[in-house]
């Protein structure tokens, strides 16, 4: 199977769909991939480290798409819709719900697109989506208190304080892996750390594995309104897979937080948490809404690429593999975690959250492969 590798085109994006050890692991199962020229530079990754590997480079986007299967890391941009093509196989992060336009080029061109964010394990945890959680996660803390700098516009106020002054207020919504993440950089600063959620298991878990460093709170909008309004930065680490974010944070309750406080809502691929949140690029990560800063970067992982970029290779490369050995509705047939991951198929939308995020009709996958 020939699988392309194409530059992402997302502002900064600076990682790469594979790394040097996964384009050898399908060179030697017999495949052929094709990298476009300078796509891992971003990534630390010459053309020569690739082409050691096996791959064949190629100059132009065209040629990567070319491919029967390609591999991404973030959704197409318009500019790319003129590749889709009913024989393609995508195969990246697609965050549809809060994105018609792209779905219905998705749809029809009849392209099959595997997102990496709804292929689940036996466990139904999202073990592609993790990896990059986990790097949000962490970047969202350090980023939230650069937010808090006064010369960024923010409060003045550092994490972990000094002795003889408070430390800073970190109130983080959802305990999952994003949430889990921040709160281990936030304790390791200093701060004071409360993590909101509506699972009793999950609650108790964290205040186990962090010993009484953090506080768990159930999430009701009662509460949210509460701490947010004492917050000096509220992390939106929410997640429902495949589907938009549900708005826990109103106008209203970033009217009532301190000036200069801060909001990082990572939950802003599948549109945000906070409804005051909308999408920021990293050359103008940051904006100002009733006086509180807001970062709302929808490829934030892609500013550590190098480390990005192997760990999410670490996850899709088993995925990629089975694909490209088996084909891929063969791949999709024989494996139900692999197919949960199909969001469109021959022009249908095979994911039902993603259906219902962007008003279309949803078609149960099962009904397509036989």
């Amino acid at each position: 199977m020939k699988i392309g590798v194409p530059t992402e085109t997302k502002t900064r994006e600076y990682r790469v769909g594979i790394n040097p050890g996964g384009v050898a692991s399908l060179v030697n199962d017999g495949h052929e991939v094709l990298v476009q020229a300078g796509g891992g530079l971003g990534s630390g990754v010459s053309d020569a480290e690739f082409e050691r590997a096996g791959a064949r480079i190629v100059p132009t986007a065209a040629d990567a798409w070319s491919a029967e299967l390609v591999m991404k890391v973030k959704e197409p941009l318009p500019s790319e819709f003129q590749f889709f093509r009913s024989d393609l196989t995508l195969f990246t992060y697609l965050h549809l719900a809060p994105m018609p336009e792209l779905t219905d080029a998705l749809m029809k061109t009849g392209v099959r697109a595997i997102a990496y964010e709804t292929i689940e394990a036996k466990d139904g945890s999202l073990p592609l989506l993790r990896p990059m959680s986990e790097v949000a996660g962490r970047m969202a803390t350090q980023v939230g208190a650069t937010c808090l700098e006064k010369e960024r516009g923010g409060k003045g106020v550092l994490l972990g304080g000094v002795p003889g002054t408070r430390r800073g207020r970190v109130v983080i919504l959802g305990g999952g892996i994003v949430g889990s993440n921040a709160a281990r950089i936030a304790v390791g600063m200093g701060a004071q750390v409360t993590v909101m959620d509506l699972n009793h298991e999950r609650m108790a878990y964290l205040e186990d594995i962090f010993q009484g460093q953090i506080e768990t709170l159930y999430s009701n909008p009662h509460s949210v309104a509460e701490q947010v309004a004492r917050a000096d930065l509220v992390i939106g680490a929410v997640l429902v897979p495949g589907a938009k974010a549900p708005r826990l944070v109103s106008r209203e309750m970033i009217s009532s937080m301190q000036h200069g406080s801060a909001v990082v809502d990572v939950a802003i691929d599948q549109g945000g948490c906070i409804e005051t949140i909308h999408a920021t690029t990293h050359d103008n990560p940051t904006y100002d809404v009733d006086g509180v800063v807001h970062y709302g970067v929808a490829n934030m992982p892609g500013a550590v690429a190098q480390t990005s970029t192997f760990a999410l290779t670490n996850v899709t490369l088993a995925y990629a593999q089975r694909m490209a050995n088996l084909g891929v509705e063969e791949a999709v047939r024989q494996d139900p975690g692999l197919a949960r991951g199909v969001n469109c198929w021959d022009g249908a939308c095979t994911y039902e959250a993603v259906a219902t995020g962007v008003g279309i009709e949803y078609t149960d996958l099962a009904a397509l492969i036989r």
